[in-house]
């Protein structure tokens, strides 16, 4: 008969220096910014779009960069997304 191993503890990780902890992370304040400013790049799109087709901006110029600096803004975003989670899925196949 196989006796169980008692006794046997993970060891604890240490935190990493310069990491904060909690709401306050460097790493989700940069993440929200980078989202309201996606955001804006949007807003200012579709806000450039009403005021062309309302006849009041007859610039088609300025309509077509805000159109792309959302689309650009919101391309790179989704880049960023996919990089973290595939950093993410290579950190959860490592063995500890």
């Amino acid at each position: 008969m196989i006796s169980p191993i008692n006794g046997i503890r993970a060891p604890e990780l240490a935190p990493v220096p310069g990491a904060e902890t909690g709401s306050g992370s460097a790493f989700a304040s940069a993440l929200e910014t980078a989202i309201a400013r996606v955001e804006a790049f949007r807003a200012d799109s579709k806000a450039a779009t009403e005021r062309f087709l309302a006849g009041e901006e007859q610039d088609l110029h300025r309509l077509v960069i805000a159109g792309q600096k959302a689309e650009l803004s919101f391309e790179l975003l989704m880049e960023v997304r996919n990089k973290v989670v595939q950093a993410y899925q290579e950190v959860m196949r490592m063995q500890v």
